[in-house]
């Protein structure tokens, strides 16, 4: 790793030597405008730690997903499983095995609330920015933000007209990516946006069964977006996103038990009697804000609507036949159907007095079903055979009200507080059952039902104190609470109404930073240290021994650390920015967990319930936690002669070493420290009315897990462990023209 470190500082460093060209007077970082609190501020005006990430910094690099956003925003990370996908903030997160979990860090989408991955398949096209808001948000953001929250923010319609399209060939992946826009008025009060975006790329990992390189993409995803605005006083915009996403193959691969993790790129998967495997998902996402002037006051009400439609077909064995044996087969399918519906309204005081505040509701309401089939087809010369398909069904109904409001009182011009509280009232009613559709099953009991009602209360307050020091330098302290509703489990073989609840999870925040603008705007430093901690933290985690998740409350568990990032301008057209975080996120209290591989057998066996009743890992790390992460980015700009550019950006983002298995095995469990390179050279005009550019991610091409499991006899002939292997090295070539 050293040798690919130093690698990539020498990249950087010939930017910086190339800047010695530039005679043009010192550029200023500019103020970055985000709507964290429900209003435009300047990001160093916000006593929150947070990223903000430009939509044309992710356009640069093709973003696709929100794995894209780790590479940006230190402490944040994304767990890639063959279920959900899920974001991890400060070490906090929900895991991806109980699909009905509300996520710990929400999702929000043109302000309107996402909870499930699969809601938003096509937010990572044609945005303004991206908002990373770490620590609880429970008052403003209010529904389910114990860990924090991310803000997307599409683009919206241009005062005049114009049009981009750009076209991206991956080398690697095979294949094109096709997106573009076109903006402008329809008329003196009406303005309009179309985005689209089109992928038709392979995967990165050859499937030995059938020849194709797994996972592909194919997608096709749409926003139009309407403004209306016929007075000065009132405007309305709707927005309207479409995605259709099919992946074909998956991204799983064979590891051994011991020796470490060592992820090849090729798999061997054939299909099973559930379908091809894949992913297929259709989503719409409906957004309606307007905003009405009362005076001085500014009156606002979003308006949402939310629906997909999708089936996940996962395959696990990875042994090749040989001499005649029959392939042990094991496989899952999870179809889904999720609707929501919800109405914010809220209400903005002007700015230019000792006291502004705004103050809000919200409502919303959901329907979500989840199918599960797991199959097994295993023959076992000489042991057993057995083949038989299991089937789950799961319905919730739920629906939430909230009354949120936040004050800032300018105790002198310098000092502020400011003070803010949401009451949430959430309903969930859920149902299950279980049976076995096809074949001799007696390892479990799968013929089961359980039916339950929720209904809870709960107050989130926050207290900021807020102080600028010197004109461009603040200091601020907070304390803050979020929480998550409770819920059902949603997709355990075996569950009854003694299992089937979990409660809600609280978190608790301590945060002190400072936000600086220095050198006549050239410098911005911001650091943040932070004690979050959260009592009945809801999990979900595979014993592997049993072949079942366990999923319920861990009494406690607490993560402390440091934030920082800076962003510096140190000569004409030459800007550096540096994120970077240490966290320590572990365990306080947690009776009754799953056993993990760590542990003795005489302390923990997994095979015996009462062994693991009385376990307590106290003291262990949470998962898929580094304790540092970092965030480097180089970008120069080289003018040349006929007004011609070239244009090199050079990034570095990398971790530590995290478990990424539940039972934290320290053979096949740890995912080891590693940093990866990207970078972009583009070449073109200034006006930037076309452009050529090469992109490459993961140079050096580090093979990374995003999770990992044991999957053990009698399912499988052959015990072995199962690495979800991340995007490996790609180079694309890209052009662009505007109009």
């Amino acid at each position: 790793m050293i040798g690919r470190i130093l690698f990539s500082t020498t990249m950087l460093a010939s930017v910086v030597t190339s800047a010695a060209l530039a005679q043009e007077p010192p550029t200023s970082v500019g103020e970055v405008v985000v709507t964290a609190q429900k209003r435009e501020q300047k990001l160093q005006d916000v006593p929150i730690s947070m990223e903000v990430v430009s939509g044309d910094k992710l356009s640069d690099f093709n973003a696709g997903d929100f794995k894209a956003i780790f590479k940006f925003t230190p402490n944040v990370t994304v767990e890639t499983t063959a279920g959900n996908d899920v974001i991890y903030i400060r070490g906090f997160g929900s895991p991806p095995a109980n699909f009905s979990f509300d996520q710990s860090v929400s999702l929000y989408v043109d302000g309107i609330y996402a909870g499930r991955s699969r809601q938003a398949q096509a937010p990572f096209f044609d945005l303004a920015r991206v908002e990373v808001l770490r620590g609880p948000q429970g008052a403003l953001f209010g529904k389910n933000t114990p860990a924090g929250a991310i803000s997307v923010v599409s683009a919206g319609p241009t005062a005049a007209f114009e049009g981009s399209v750009k076209g991206v060939y991956s080398f690697d992946l095979k294949g094109p990516e096709i997106s573009g826009y076109v903006s402008g008025p329809i008329s003196e009060h009406l303005g309009a946006r179309l985005a689209v975006k089109f992928v038709d790329q392979d995967g990165y990992i050859k499937n030995l069964a059938n020849g194709e390189d797994e996972p592909s993409n194919r997608s096709a995803l749409a926003r139009l977006t309407l403004r209306y605005a016929p007075t000065e006083t009132f405007d309305y915009t709707l927005k309207t996103e479409y995605a259709d996403k099919r992946v074909r193959g998956g991204l799983n691969v064979a590891n051994a038990l011991t020796g470490g993790q060592k992820p090849a790129d090729v798999r061997f998967s054939t299909q099973n009697r559930l379908g091809p495997e894949g992913t297929k998902v259709t989503s719409w996402m409906v957004s309606g804000t307007g905003n009405l002037q009362l005076g001085d006051y500014t009156l606002t009400a979003i308006s949402g609507y939310s629906l997909f439609h999708s089936n996940i077909i996962n395959n696990f064995d990875q042994s090749i036949p040989a001499g005649g044996t029959t392939r042990n087969s094991v496989f899952n399918s999870f179809p889904e159907h999720f609707r929501q519906w919800s109405q914010e309204v809220r209400l903005l005081s002007p700015t230019d007095r000792p006291f502004e505040y705004v103050v809000g509701a919200y409502y919303d309401t959901s329907l979500y079903q989840l199918t599960q089939l797991g199959g097994f087809d295993v023959n076992i010369p000489g042991v057993l055979v057995y083949a038989g398909v299991l089937n789950t069904e799961y319905r919730q109904r739920a629906q939430s009200f909230s009354m949120f409001g936040q004050g800032t009182y300018k105790i002198t011009d310098q000092f502020r507080a400011v003070g803010s509280l949401r009451y949430t009232q959430t309903d969930k009613r859920g149902h299950f059952f279980g049976r076995l559709l096809a074949g001799p099953f007696a390892l479990r009991p799968v013929n089961t039902r359980a039916n339950g009602d929720l209904s809870e209360d709960k107050v989130d307050p926050s207290i900021t104190l807020q102080y600028d020091i010197a004109p461009a330098v603040m200091v601020y302290a907070t304390y803050g609470r979020g929480s998550k509703s409770g819920g059902f489990v949603s997709n355990v073989y075996g569950t009854t109404n003694a299992t089937f609840q979990f409660l809600p999870e609280k978190s608790e925040n301590y945060e002190a930073g400072i936000k600086s603008t220095l050198a006549d705007g050239r410098l911005v430093l911001n650091v943040s240290v932070y004690d979050t901690s959260f009592e009945d933290l809801q999990v979900s985690v595979y014993n592997s021994t049993l072949q079942v998740f366990q999923t319920g409350n861990a009494a406690s568990a607490s993560s402390r650390g440091v934030e920082g990032s800076m962003a510096w301008y140190p000569a004409p057209n030459l800007d550096f920015t540096l994120s970077a975080a240490y966290q320590d996120a572990k365990y306080d209290d947690y009776p009754g967990a799953a056993c993990l591989a760590t542990q003795a057998l005489t302390q923990c066996n997994p095979a015996v319930p009462a062994s693991v009743a009385a376990n307590n890992i106290a003291g262990a790390r949470l998962p898929y936690t580094s304790k540092y992460s970092y965030s480097l980015q180089g970008h120069y700009r080289l003018d040349l002669a006929n007004d011609m550019v070239i244009d090199t950006t050079v990034g570095l983002h990398g971790r530590s070493k995290y478990f990424d298995s539940d039972n934290q095995s320290p053979q096949f469990g740890i995912q080891t420290g590693y940093s990866k390179i990207d970078a972009r050279i583009q070449y073109g005009p200034s006006d930037e009315r076309w452009h050529v550019a090469v992109v490459g991610k993961n140079l050096t091409d580090e093979r990374t897990t995003g999770s990992a499991f044991n999957l053990p006899f009698p399912i499988t002939a052959n015990a072995r462990a199962i690495l979800y292997l991340e995007e490996t090295r790609n180079i694309s070539i890209e052009a662009g023209l505007k109009f």
